[in-house]
């Protein structure tokens, strides 16, 4: 494909990773479709609680640069909160110091050591984007078609059947079969949304060794109370003694959350890998296949950096 964008391009994928590419390739001048097994309302995107931030994705050197371009562009869309679904809000990233993290926290505007006030068990302050996927998500498909996109609702089985001289692979954790991938893992994480008591700010403790963690996050549908790390957990029903381990672990930081009203749960299976796959394969026909895929905990933090890496691979300048 020429770097002006003739011929087209079939993104596999509707998720924030599948979405943000097709936008980029689209607003670059290529013909773009989407092919989505499912609305992008129901993909595991629209579960994340939207929290900006590198988050169980490698490899860091990378990560960093791909989430830093992210953030540029996720600060400019809060402008329009209504519209994008993306606001600024202060928070802490409880039990981490600067020090453990790469050379890309340097960057973050305003990050810095939490004071005793903001949470007692230390941490870092960061005034981070905070999505509402529910809206943006909606928005970037919108953004997609007035770029002159299309969105196909239809399943793939074979990534070198899809009629295209180039496909993009944003598949996530269906990349285990359809490529196939055997390095793909699902982590699930458990979710439930309660009415908001007030809360304005956000708050995370992760604990990496566990398979559970403790965060809560204001969105305009309510407080999102989190969360597990289930490595190799399929399930897609919530357990209700983990949703009530959630409650009280989130309502042990902020007491008023435990009389706040149940209004949902939710459970999401988070496509990890021990490194996103972001890389280009050409067929001796010389159709070519770009795998932008295993993202982790971290789509929407390194969607956009990934996206422009993508479409570069795709030969869309």
């Amino acid at each position: 494909m020429e770097s002006n964008g003739r011929g087209e391009v079939i993104v596999v994928g509707g998720g924030i990773i599948g979405l943000t590419t097709a936008v980029v390739l689209a607003e670059r001048g290529a013909r773009v479709r989407v092919w989505t097994r499912e609305p992008v309302e129901l993909t595991t995107s629209a579960v994340a609680g939207g929290l900006w931030w590198p988050y169980r994705i490698e490899p860091e050197a990378l990560v960093g640069e791909w989430a830093l371009q992210s953030l540029v562009v996720y600060e400019e869309l809060a402008a329009w909160p209504e519209e994008t679904g993306v606001r600024m809000v202060e928070g802490v990233q409880g039990e981490t110091r600067l020090d453990e993290l790469g050379p890309w926290a340097a960057r973050v505007p305003g990050l810095r050591a939490a004071r005793a006030e903001e949470y007692a068990g230390g941490g870092l302050w960061a005034r981070l984007p905070l999505i509402d996927m529910s809206t943006h998500l909606p928005w970037l498909r919108e953004r997609f078609l007035k770029a002159g996109g299309t969105v196909e609702e239809r399943s793939v089985t074979d990534l070198w059947e899809v009629p295209a001289a180039v496909v993009v692979n944003c598949t996530g954790l269906d990349s285990l079969d359809l490529v196939p991938d055997p390095l793909m893992r699902p982590v699930r994480g458990q979710l439930v949304i309660v009415e908001n008591p007030g809360i304005t700010t956000w708050l995370t403790s992760v604990n990496h060794a566990a398979d559970t963690s403790t965060y809560f996050l204001p969105q305009p549908g309510g407080l999102i109370l989190g969360g597990t790390a289930e490595e190799d957990a399929w399930s897609m029903t919530p357990d209700p003694a983990t949703a009530e381990a959630i409650i009280a672990r989130c309502a042990a930081i902020r007491p008023e959350i435990a009389g706040a009203r149940v209004l949902e749960h939710r459970v999401g299976l988070r496509p990890t890998r021990p490194s996103v796959r972001l890389e280009r394969e050409v067929r001796r026909d010389g159709r070519v296949l770009v795998h932008n895929y295993g993202h982790g905990g971290a789509g929407i933090t390194a969607a956009w950096g990934c996206a422009r890496e993508a479409a570069a691979l795709a030969g869309v300048a």
